[in-house]
């Protein structure tokens, strides 16, 4: 299987019209690949948090539009990273978009650890609620999104739910880069799955941004890691191997914690 993670230049200087054209022919250059990710809130910046009210759109507004059309034109699976969504009976979301080689809408993940603690996403969006994975022909993909990364009770859920193959698009800041890449290890280990870990490079309302996307495989081997610009990070990886590595390596099986009620 190969996928293709797109380590996108959020430049301030660039509008959210020129980078969403720009980023869609990117997208169709991957003809060929079985799986394409890209980054968290790519459109406004993570931390570009003035921006959100503004730049909300609809689920199915001008991302999902061109996207959908990226998808199809590529023929690829398309993980689309995410958008601040503008719910109309309710509050802003940050909502992921997975879209079919037919372009038609996978799966939508609405955003559960919103970052921020009393600012930012934290107060300007909601949280989702919902666990999400997609069914590809070759792994099963389970959804979260950046700071969703540091709460391992959410990819054990997922594996729970099928996931086999861990999808994070983020935008995680530099000073942190460290815990970027020693939790996308972890979560793999842990949950002996593929993590595809996409992030931003660029600097977003004065953050400077990680970059430093990486792919991490059941063990915990880091297949290939992007530096701190932007670039696309293309791997192959045998979906097989998850089952394998569960199977030699059978720890899931242990689990004592969490499956069932405590017994009064």
């Amino acid at each position: 299987m190969r996928a293709s993670l797109f380590q996108i230049d959020v430049n301030e200087d660039e509008s959210v019209e020129s980078r969403r054209v720009r980023v869609a022919s990117l997208v169709r250059e991957q003809a060929g690949a079985d799986l394409v990710v890209l980054p968290e809130l790519w459109t406004t910046g993570a931390f570009a948090y003035e921006g959100f009210g503004t730049e909300a759109e609809p689920l199915e507004g001008p991302t999902y539009e061109a996207m959908a059309k990226a998808a199809s034109d590529a023929g690829v699976w398309l993980h689309a990273g995410s958008v601040p969504e503008r719910d109309p009976d309710g509050p802003l979301y940050n909502t992921s978009l997975v879209f079919s080689p037919s372009g038609d809408l996978a799966a939508a993940y609405r955003k559960i650890h919103r970052f921020g603690f009393d600012k930012g996403e934290a107060v300007l969006m909601g949280a989702g609620r919902e666990l999400v994975t997609v069914r590809l022909p070759d792994t099963t993909l389970g959804l979260a999104t950046c700071y969703d990364l540091r709460f391992p009770e959410l990819f054990r859920g997922l594996v729970d739910a099928g996931a086999e193959t861990l999808v994070i698009p983020a935008g995680w800041p530099e000073r942190r880069r460290a815990h970027w890449t020693l939790l996308a290890q972890a979560r793999a280990v842990e949950n002996q799955a593929y993590v595809l870990a996409c992030g931003t490079a660029g600097t977003h309302a004065g953050v400077p941004q990680a970059g430093h996307s990486v792919v991490v495989d059941p063990w915990g081997e880091v297949l290939a890691q992007a530096g701190p610009g932007e670039e696309v990070l293309t791997v192959e990886f045998d979906p097989g191997r998850v089952a394998v590595t569960r199977d030699q390596f059978p720890a899931l099986k242990d689990r004592v914690l969490g499956l069932d009620p405590p017994r009064r």
